[in-house]
C-alpha cells in the first residue's frame, strides 16, 4: 500500500492531535466547560487552525465520539475471518479497553452530571456514541443470524443482552468508585462469563462456539494493559 502524500498525512496527524486534545479537555472540564480555546491550546494549534478542521464545539465533540466508536466497531466492520467467537471476543476487549480508560470514564461521569441542566449534551452523547455502537452490534448479529450462526427474534434485544453481559457490572463500579477500579483480571472474569452466557443463549451451535472461545481465552493470558 502506497504512502499518503505528505500534505494529506500531515492533515490526518493534526486531526488526530486535535481529537486527542478534545478528549482530554472534555474529560477534564465536561461538555459545557470545554472551550475551543482550551482544545487549541492543548493541541498546540491556533484557534483559527482548529476551526479549519472543526467549525464548532458540537462538531468537535461528535467527531471525537465517532472516533472512539469506530475503534470499538472495527472488529465487527472489518472481521479478521477467524470466526464468530474470535470476533465477539475481539470486540469485547476493544470495548473494554476504550470505555474503561480513565479519560473515558471521566467523560461519562461529567456527562451524567450535566444532563439534568443540559439535556442536549446527553442526546448528543447518546446519538454519536451508544446508539450508533448499538446499531453496529445489531448489524453484525443480523449478519451472523443470516449465516445460521445465531438465532433470535429481536436484534436490538440480542445486542443489548450482549452489550450488558460483557461489561455492565465492572464499568458501573468504575464509574462510581474511581479510586478503586477493577483489576484487568476482574474485567476479564465478567467479560468472558458474559460471552459464555451470550453464546449459550443465542448460538445455534453453542458447544462448538464455547469450545472455540475457551481455546482463545487459554491462548491469550490476561496482561495489564492488553489482552
Amino acid at each position: 500500500m502506497s504512502a499518503l502524500p505528505r500534505r494529506q498525512q500531515n492533515r490526518l496527524d493534526r486531526e488526530r492531535r486535535i481529537l486527542d486534545a478534545a478528549l482530554r479537555v472534555f474529560s477534564e472540564t465536561g461538555y459545557s466547560g470545554a472551550t475551543m480555546d482550551a482544545v487549541a491550546l492543548d493541541a498546540g494549534l491556533s484557534k483559527p487552525t482548529l476551526y479549519q478542521y472543526f467549525p464548532s464545539k458540537e462538531a468537535l465533540f461528535s467527531a471525537m465520539m465517532l472516533g472512539q466508536r469506530d475503534r470499538m466497531l472495527a472488529a465487527f466492520e472489518h472481521p479478521a475471518g477467524k470466526g464468530m467467537a474470535a470476533e465477539l471476543l475481539g470486540f469485547a476487549w476493544d470495548y473494554a479497553d476504550t470505555v474503561m480508560r480513565p479519560d473515558m470514564l471521566s467523560l461519562a461521569r461529567l456527562i451524567i452530571g450535566e444532563v439534568q441542566r443540559f439535556p442536549e449534551i446527553g442526546r448528543a452523547y447518546q446519538a454519536t456514541g451508544p446508539d450508533r455502537l448499538l446499531r453496529g452490534i445489531m448489524d453484525y448479529l443480523e449478519r451472523r443470524r443470516a449465516l445460521g450462526d445465531l438465532v433470535f427474534d429481536d436484534a436490538e434485544l440480542a445486542a443489548q443482552d450482549f452489550w450488558g453481559l460483557i461489561l455492565s457490572a465492572p464499568r458501573t463500579r468504575a464509574l462510581y468508585m474511581p479510586d478503586d477500579p477493577p483489576e484487568r483480571a476482574e474485567v476479564a472474569r465478567y467479560l468472558h462469563n458474559g460471552l459464555r452466557v451470550f453464546l449459550r443463549a443465542y448460538a445455534t451451535r453453542p458447544d462448538a462456539e464455547l469450545a472455540k472461545l475457551e481455546a482463545l481465552i487459554s491462548a491469550a493470558p490476561i496482561q495489564a494493559g492488553g489482552t
